[in-house]
């Protein structure tokens, strides 16, 4: 009928450090997110594909920390700290879709900037307002389709053991090792699903960067490369961040014991830390978006004054 997810409970002493970190890393992130989604919707030079791409990521940040950030926060103040069958399984599976969209979602954005810069004369033309709407479309599909399949078999297994969760929140390892009956398909469908959703965005993203910095390098001035690179790097720091983080929890040697402080300290990364850093990443390493928000942060003082 319930799991228990035990989260940080061997750190008693840290449980309000911990949650004040973690709430403030939550309101941080959202209201940074929602800031640059604002920015990009009110100032008309910002309305290219790029940008687009990046709003729909700042959107999808906001639901992917909100799917597990409050039942961390919840834990950490509260002495009963049960999730229920259904309600495990349905934090689970947005968990895995949004992170899984979140993949997908990062190589398109590097797509995005391998037409821009190596067909900068017909990028306008291919990266219209219907296409850009229908690639974006895509990876939510992705996402929300090939997370069904691990979620599917690891609900149809029987749990009528411990039902204790190592974890802060509920995931795929350390639900199928809970499980009374063999896990081996289950465990095999989230291999693939893993490697089809982390793995191959990764080797495209690199693949994509690989060709974005043989066209950048032939540029002869060196301003048209520090511009061509400037307009990669923010996405290059937040696609390192998640896809590091992301390889090393889902796709290492199964002789790696699930479930250990070590794995929940990484997954604290790429659910709290990393989507609060975007943010900053996007805005401090980002010209035209620094720009704006100092002409809005100008805008705003000239009306109070």
């Amino acid at each position: 009928m319930e799991f228990v997810l035990l989260g940080f409970s061997h750190f008693h002493k840290f449980q309000n450090f911990l949650f004040w970190a973690v709430l403030l890393a939550y309101i941080t992130c959202v209201l940074g997110n929602i800031t640059i989604l604002l920015l990009v919707r009110s100032e008309s030079s910002l309305h290219t594909p790029m940008y687009f791409f990046i709003s729909t990521f700042t959107v999808l940040e906001i639901m992917f920390v909100s799917v597990t950030v409050p039942k961390l926060l919840a834990l950490l103040i509260q002495t009963t700290k049960t999730i229920s069958f259904i309600g495990c399984f349905t934090q689970l599976y947005m968990f895995n879709a949004l992170g899984e969209t979140e993949c997908f979602l990062l190589s398109l954005m590097v797509f995005d900037r391998y037409l821009a810069i190596n067909n900068p004369l017909r990028y306008s033309t291919i990266m219209n307002t219907r296409f850009c709407h229908e690639l974006a479309f895509m990876p939510w599909i992705l996402g929300l389709v090939i997370s069904l399949f691990p979620i599917i078999k690891t609900f149809l297994l029987d749990f009528c053991g411990p039902n204790e969760i190592d974890h802060f929140f509920c995931d795929l390892a350390p639900l199928q090792n809970l499980a009374c009956s063999d896990p081996f398909l289950s465990n095999i469908v989230t291999i693939v699903a893993a490697c089809f959703s982390i793995v191959l965005p990764f080797f495209a993203i690199v693949g994509f960067y690989s060709h974005i910095i043989y066209t950048v390098l032939k540029i002869k001035s060196k301003e048209g490369k520090m511009k061509a690179f400037s307009t990669c790097s923010s996405h290059l720091i937040v696609a390192s961040l998640f896809f590091g983080s992301a390889i090393i929890v889902y796709v290492k040697p199964k002789g790696s014991h699930y479930g250990s402080h070590y794995d929940k300290f990484l997954a604290l990364m790429y659910t709290v830390i990393i989507p609060v850093l975007n943010p900053f990443i996007y805005t401090f390493r980002n010209r035209e978006v620094k720009n704006t928000l100092r002409k809005t942060i100008r805008q705003f003082i000239k009306i109070l004054s």
